[in-house]
């Protein structure tokens, strides 16, 4: 099903291609580099931050390797010769007070530029940074003078145009510098004063910018592009913060709408049914947090409606009970539940660990079973034809209950007699598709509980889930220990390194269990990659730490590995002769990440932890201290102690706290296309709304959106708003909301 979509609207001035602006020339170099095509593609590429005459820019964190534009002041400048005089070399060394920059001109340019380029003159100077002799540099650079001398007879209408004004740099590359993307912004801002602005339709609806004290677009444009003063740049963002979340949030909206008009079969569990026999057996009372959630759910699942829920929570917060609890009350109500794992080990883990937890609950139809009990099955590619075969024909006959796997449960050849659960573990390893192709399994749309253990700051999940209704795990059950995390700076530090794998010998010998975990595998596929960065050493790999461990310090102790490429059958009896204490020490990559659960298990060395992100960190760490006894991580790094790596390990050593943590890994790599299937770090759709930073504004946004979006569902008397949201939300991101 579709979103309602009302048809095209007269052609907005931003609609205009931008080479009727800026010249063909121009307009392809935006178009290949920037994918910046229109008049609005362009005025919505905002400045990155802005310069002041007078102001210095830092220069002692320049990235290397990244396309950098500066402004600074000329320091000093030499021309000298090389290759027995055949050459010449202009050097510039330019300054901010942190730090300076040399620029580099070779052979004809040197002599060009040798006369502009004096001591004491300011400029823009934009280039790739590079390090030759331990010196940062620019190679031949492109430049832009900004002092009054740069023209005869007075400033040039470069410092002109920039005396006393905010300078925008912006997000540049290459093939085009920032003032070249300046340039051509004001040559379109020109082009656009009178008529031009009138044809610019307001997404916002007037009585809310009235209500908020919101600009208009065009001034925020104007002010955003050529602010005379800070508050003008406030006023713009302003604005535009407010664009953005309230057209996502309006398309979530429209979302959530559809959703509330399809058909779902209720799920009421009966109340001396297989889940109520199942929690008169648990050892243990559900947490307050498991009981608030799971009413949650069961009210969600008793509705006409289908169910659309994130359930999220701490490491070992029980979301799993929670789950099975929700597809024990489905299978009450005579439907089926699917659960869908991103790894074949979780799979497994997951089927063991229900199943033990359900005993002869789990035996339906066979020998020993349980009056009420229901058939449990594991769906996995790597099955052999007998055992796969079987596990189809029990979900299509309705004999098996609850059925656990991987994309296999996707194939075409599975069907189910009446799926009424999806449950997605880990969503963030699934695309829409392969959840959506689960869902579209069942004759009416199946109630969805998508699942993650990354905990999740609540505008986040208002952004990126806007769709789905939150549910949040933050308590850790009675019995669980507390998690001592530190960092081991093995290159400053090698004693630190000797100590930790001493540690790991202190709790095998007190009859407990050690991860070691490695960022690579170390096989042969591994050999055939290319390194990523030529300058640093490869990461270390779980073979190679596995036979240095076994052979040095950890000699006489049982030593195994685990990693994806391993076959089906090797890995699932690693895992189990490891949580039945027949392995000391486990060397294994991050397939131990997620639901591995070994309670004997309280130390873990995290070899080359600085290659892992934050909340990936937090989720390894929390494999230990499963049980009664504490936990210990230790995180291995060769990182400078002040580098943004150690930094960022520092963080996670000082707090437990997950939501705390993945706050600080999206202030990090931002947040990503949160309406797109692009991951973190691409470029995203939100160009200037933070979803950390401007929490207040999202949940705003998100109110005002569901109001008008249930007054007036297909945006009839809303034109600009409409063809504000066909361009955010184009025809593959709305089969990606439709999907989701």
């Amino acid at each position: 099903m579709s979103l309602p979509c009302a048809k095209m609207d007269p052609m907005s001035a931003l609609d205009e291609p931008l080479k009727k602006s800026v010249g063909g020339r121009t307009a392809k170099v935006l178009a290949d580099h920037l994918d910046l095509h229109t008049v609005g593609d362009l005025l919505h590429h905002y400045p990155r931050r802005y310069a002041e005459r007078g102001e210095l820019t830092r220069l002692a964190d320049l990235p290397l390797d990244e396309h950098v534009t500066v402004v600074a002041e000329i320091a000093k400048a030499d021309k000298r010769t090389y290759n027995g005089g055949t050459g010449v070399r202009l050097e510039v060394v330019v300054t901010d007070g942190s730090g300076s920059l040399t620029l580099v001109f070779f052979s004809k340019a040197a002599h060009a530029h040798a006369h502009r380029l004096i001591p004491g003159r300011r400029g823009m100077f934009s280039g790739k940074v590079s390090v030759f002799n331990r010196t940062r540099q620019l190679a031949h650079p492109d430049y832009q003078l900004l002092d009054a001398d740069d023209a005869k007879g007075g400033e040039s209408d470069v410092a002109a145009a920039f005396a006393n004004q905010q300078i925008p740099l912006y997000p540049a590359c290459k093939q085009i510098s920032s003032w070249q993307i300046a340039q051509s912004v004001q040559t379109v801002l020109d082009s656009m004063r009178g008529t031009s602005w009138a044809g610019v339709g307001e997404p916002l609806p007037a009585a809310l910018r009235e209500a908020r004290g919101l600009a208009p677009l065009s001034e925020a444009l104007e002010k955003i592009h050529r602010p005379r003063t800070k508050a003008d740049i406030a006023e713009a963002r302003d604005r535009l913060k407010w664009d953005e979340a309230y057209v996502l949030q309006v398309a979530l909206a429209r979302r959530r709408a559809a959703d509330s008009a399809l058909p779902a079969t209720p799920r009421v569990p009966h109340a001396d049914g297989l889940m109520t026999t199942f929690d008169t057996r648990l050892p243990f009372t559900l947490t307050e947090g498991q009981q608030k959630v799971s009413a949650e759910i069961f009210a969600d699942l008793a509705t006409e409606h289908p169910m659309h829920r994130l359930l999220q929570g701490e490491v070992g917060s029980g979301k799993t009970l929670v789950a099975l609890r929700a597809m024990l009350a489905v299978v009450d109500s005579g439907g089926q539940a699917a659960m869908l794992a991103p790894t074949e080990v979780l799979a497994q883990q997951h089927h063991r660990s229900i199943t033990e937890m359900m005993g002869d609950l789990a035996g339906g139809g066979m020998l020993g079973g349980a009056e009420n009990a229901t058939k449990i099955v594991l769906l996995t590619g790597s099955m052999g034809v007998p055992a796969r075969r079987q596990a189809l024909l029990d979900l299509i006959s309705g004999d098996a209950g609850i059925v656990i796997g991987t994309h296999a449960l996707i194939e075409d050849k599975v069907q189910f007699h009446d799926l009424g659960l999806v449950v997605v573990d880990e969503q963030h390893r699934f695309g829409v598709e392969q959840r959506d192709a689960l869902r579209a399994k069942a004759a009416k749309p199946p109630h969805l509980l998508v699942m993650t253990a990354t905990p999740i700051p609540r505008t986040v999940a208002m952004t990126v889930f806007g769709d789905l209704e939150t549910s949040v795990l933050d308590q850790l059950p009675a019995g669980r220990s507390p998690i001592a995390t530190h960092v081991v700076p093995a290159k400053d530090k090698p004693h630190f390194l000797s100590r930790a794998w001493e540690r790991v010998r202190e709790e095998v010998s007190k009859g407990h269990q050690a991860y070691v975990v490695c960022p690579r595998i170390g096989d042969e596929e591994d050999a055939k990659k290319k390194p990523d960065d030529a300058e640093r050493r490869p990461p270390l790999a779980v073979l190679d730490i596995a036979e240095q461990l076994a052979a040095g310090p950890l000699a006489g102790l049982r030593v195994e590995v685990l990693h994806g490429r391993m076959q089906p059958d090797a890995k699932d009896d690693v895992m189990r002769r490891f949580a039945a204490g027949q392995v000391d020490v486990l060397v294994a990559t991050t397939v131990i990440e997620v639901g591995v659960n070994v309670p004997n298990s309280t130390v873990m060395v995290i070899m080359d932890a600085d290659r892992f992100g934050v909340s990936q960190l937090h989720q390894l760490r929390g494999r230990v201290g499963r049980g009664s006894a504490p936990g210990l991580c230790l995180l291995v790094s060769e990182a400078h102690e002040a580098s943004p790596a150690r930094q960022r390990l520092a963080a996670v050593a000082a707090t437990l706290d997950g939501f705390e943590l993945s706050r600080i890994d999206l202030e990090q790599r931002r947040e990503g296309d949160v309406l797109g299937q692009a991951q973190s770090g691409t470029r995203s759709s939100l160009r200037m709304l933070t979803v950390i930073d401007d929490e207040e504004v999202i949940a705003a946004a998100r109110d005002e959106a569901t109001a008008l979006v249930a007054a007036d569902p297909e945006l009839a008397d809303h034109p600009d708003l409409r063809s504000a949201l066909e361009s955010l939300v184009d025809a593959d991101r709305e089969e990606y909301l439709d999907k989701g």
